[in-house]
């Protein structure tokens, strides 16, 4: 099958650090190729993939400083990729808030087109969205749930994202600390995690970037005067490495988010490594940690430092299991191309392939 993989031009794919949509990009690019599909994978110049890389910038808007200018880089980028389109049977767009741009232009190409919801839709695209013709999936069914109607466009269902578990190192030790990992900012809220590790009496590592206005403001009043070096260490934006090294060693990975978040990769990246995660039930946590199983659902800090205090009845293999059948590059791949197959039945246009059988997490 030929497929066309547009991401966003924010970071590269992979990230060197933080970025949860770049990584599933990449897992799914990577598998795609590896099981024979003729990929192109339209991103910033500075990608590494084994697919086709078209790029219209050398670097990522991050890497270039250009974030405050982000909205005529990428509206080049999804022109200039969706120009592309009728060489390939699928365009997957996963290039989606906050300008929704891939999708604003869709009418330009005839192919059919999903875009992956890897966050929520935004007010100021509504007629965007509204417009857009093509087919969309959400990211867990939480996600799904909170979506409203969108009058022309065909709902794929959900597809739990993935992670490379092989990546990963499992250790069903580990070195006293608990963590958090991911951006620093009040709807991920680092400092109620802190607040849970000075109540249990545990250190705690936190590891993440602050990249817009709020998230610095909020790094820079709330999170840096709770940083002592001691019991709360700042480890920076970690890279992948830095990161595998942290969930391994962390007796848990806390996660007191305050929004409905739509996934959680840091959740099966924690589990991966065999670390349980203590999260509140927020969005898509309660899809992805089974309470008392692989890790805690509480309501609160006090509920989360009682958590941090049970971590034995905690078996770690149990939840690295779940990950491998769950959350795998191949689990990724399978429900993806059960949707295109799906969207090219509909269209017409035959492949020659059989269409895999959608595993839970696809509703077509």
């Amino acid at each position: 099958m030929r497929i066309l993989q547009i991401a966003p031009i924010w970071e590269t794919v992979p990230p060197p650090g933080y970025g949860g949509t770049e990584t599933v990009i990449s897992v799914l690019t990577e598998e795609l190729v590896r099981r024979g599909h003729e990929v192109t994978l339209c991103a910033s110049g500075d990608s590494q993939t084994s697919a086709e890389l078209f790029s219209v910038f050398p670097i990522s808007l991050r890497g270039s400083g250009l974030l405050d200018s982000a909205l005529q880089y990428s509206l080049v980028h999804a022109a200039r990729s969706l120009r592309l389109a009728s060489d390939f049977d699928v365009v997957h767009n996963h290039a989606g808030p906050p300008s929704d741009l891939v999708m604003g232009l869709c009418h330009v190409t005839d192919a059919p087109l999903l875009t992956t919801l890897h966050n929520q839709p935004s007010e100021d695209t509504g007629f965007i969205w509204r417009s857009y013709n093509g087919w969309y999936n959400a990211i867990s069914q939480s996600q799904l749930n909170s979506l409203g109607d969108f009058p022309n466009a065909r709902c794929a269902g959900y597809v739990y994202n993935a992670i490379d578990v092989e990546s990963f190192p499992y250790r069903a030790t580990n070195d006293g600390y608990v963590l958090f990992l991911g951006r620093l900012g009040p709807q991920k809220a680092p400092h109620l995690a802190v607040e849970a590790a000075r109540k249990a009496d545990v250190p705690i590592v936190i590891a993440g970037k602050a990249s817009s206005w709020d998230e610095i403001e909020y790094y820079e009043q709330v999170l840096i005067p709770l940083i002592d070096g001691h019991n709360v260490r700042f480890a920076g934006e970690a890279d992948a490495a830095t990161k595998r090294e942290l969930y391994a060693g962390a007796s848990a990975t806390l996660v007191p988010v305050q929004w409905e978040e739509p996934f959680g990769l840091v959740v099966v990246e924690s589990l991966a490594c065999g670390t349980p995660v203590i999260g509140f039930p927020r969005g898509a946590i309660p899809e992805l940690v089974e309470d008392g199983v692989t890790g805690f659902l509480v309501e609160d800090v006090e509920g989360m430092a009682q958590a941090i205090g049970r971590l034995d009845v905690i078996d770690p293999a149990v939840g690295r299991a779940d990950i491998e059948q769950r959350f795998s590059p191949g689990a990724l791949a399978d429900n993806y191309l059960a949707i295109y197959e799906t969207m090219l039945e509909e269209a017409g246009i035959a492949t020659g392939e059989a269409a895999a059988e959608p595993d839970h997490g696809l509703a077509v």
